[in-house]
Order: C-alpha cells, then sequence, then structure tokens
C-alpha cells in the first residue's frame, strides 16, 4: 500500500506483462497441416483446369455418388516437354510434392519413371508400341509388388481414336471421345480409369488391389491426358 492506503498497482502490471510473456513463448506453434492420407482411398475423380499458361489438375477422393469430395494432390505439367514431365504437390500452394514424372529414352521408346519428393524412383509405366497398334496399351510397373497391363475395353473407339490420328491436323489435337482402360495382372482387374464426356476433361480412377500405390496410379492418370497427342 502508499502512504494514502491505496494497494500500488505498478508492480502488478509489471508482473501480469511478464506473465503473458512468458505464456506466448511456452505456447508451442501450431503443427503444419499433414498430407492427406491418399493411400487409404480407392476412387479419385481428376479434373483439368482450365488454364492458358499450363496444364493444371486437381485429384479429389470420389464421393459415393461419383461427384468430386475432397481434394488430396494438385498437379502441373511442365509445357513444351517433349518428353511428358508433370509434378504432382500435396496442396494448391504446390511447396510439397508428392510425385513426380518424366520421360526417358529407352528400348521401348520412353519410359517414364515416377519419383517421390526425394527423387527415388519407386514405379514407372510406359505405352506398349507393339499392342498398342488398335488397342492403346501400357504397362505400369510397382517394383516388388505388381505388374499391370492397361488396354482400352472398347474395340471401336481405340478404332476410332486409331483413325482419328491418320487425320490431317487431328493428331495435335486431344481425343475427346470418352473412353476406358482396364489394368490387370495375369487376367484379375486390379484398376481401372475411365475418362468422362464433358465440357470438363474429367478422370475416374479406381483401384481395386490396396497394395497398388496411389501417387503412380494417379501419376499415370494424369499421363494418359498430357501424354494423349504425343
Amino acid at each position: 500500500m502508499d502512504s494514502t492506503g491505496t494497494e500500488s498497482s505498478t508492480g502488478t502490471g509489471a508482473e501480469k506483462d511478464k506473465a503473458t510473456a512468458c505464456l506466448t513463448k511456452a505456447t508451442p506453434a501450431a503443427p503444419p497441416a499433414a498430407a492427406p492420407d491418399i493411400q487409404s482411398h480407392d476412387t479419385f475423380v481428376i479434373k483439368k483446369k482450365l488454364s492458358l499458361t499450363a496444364g493444371e489438375y486437381v485429384v479429389s477422393v470420389a464421393r459415393p455418388d461419383g461427384s468430386e469430395g475432397e481434394p488430396v494432390a494438385y498437379a502441373r505439367e511442365k509445357r513444351l516437354s517433349l518428353r511428358g514431365q508433370v509434378t504432382v504437390y500435396t496442396d494448391a500452394s504446390r511447396k510439397s510434392v508428392l510425385a513426380a514424372f518424366k520421360g526417358r529414352d529407352h528400348e521401348v521408346g520412353y519410359m517414364y519413371d515416377v519419383r517421390d519428393a526425394s527423387g527415388q524412383p519407386f514405379g514407372s509405366f510406359y505405352e506398349d508400341a507393339g499392342a498398342s497398334f488398335l488397342r492403346r496399351t501400357w504397362q505400369v510397373r510397382q517394383p516388388g509388388t505388381m505388374k499391370l497391363t492397361g488396354r482400352e475395353r472398347s474395340r471401336v473407339v481405340a478404332f476410332v481414336r486409331f483413325v482419328w490420328e491418320f487425320v490431317p491436323y487431328l493428331e495435335y489435337v486431344p481425343f475427346i471421345w470418352p473412353y476406358r482402360f482396364k489394368y490387370t495382372e495375369s487376367g484379375k482387374p486390379l484398376m481401372t480409369v475411365t475418362k468422362k464426356l464433358g465440357l470438363h476433361t474429367r478422370y475416374v480412377l479406381e483401384i481395386l488391389a490396396p497394395d497398388i500405390d496411389r501417387r503412380l496410379a494417379i501419376a499415370h492418370t494424369l499421363a494418359l491426358d498430357t501424354l494423349e497427342v504425343d
């Protein structure tokens, strides 16, 4: 108390400020948001965004009705890349890489290695040129796990695509008709990719085997679009 009998608040205010400062320092910062667990999902919707500067895609978990649910990845195609180069990110800010692929010369033509954020390969895919003469066929490899063969299901659509590529100037235009690829191993269906008909380029990726790396499956689905006119 002071001489008038009133309690002084000077010391108390200083102690409060000090306590507040200590409390602020002791409070930990909020941890960064964790990347979505894409391996726990089986069906994805991959939609191409309209962009004049680059090929951009949003990967979402599919809802039971087939519509787009929670976005789990974002992809960007490098323009003017003759061998195809796409990077998949965990969020829209494109600060964290989920996977990436780029073509390289190989005895089968172009081999596309899929790598993680540290640059380590965990899968690959290439188009089977011989088998693709009438029905477009891809080989998808996941080392130590499985070897998938993906082939267009409809012979009619495959034939229209074949003719499309030989019409002057149309070979530089993406094939707009919807189609479906079925991926098997030893005859057992393990994955499908369906291109939907609509105003926007849209794919539905359905994975039937829990061991398939979702990053590899998503990267390959993106390649079906980005490499379509190669």
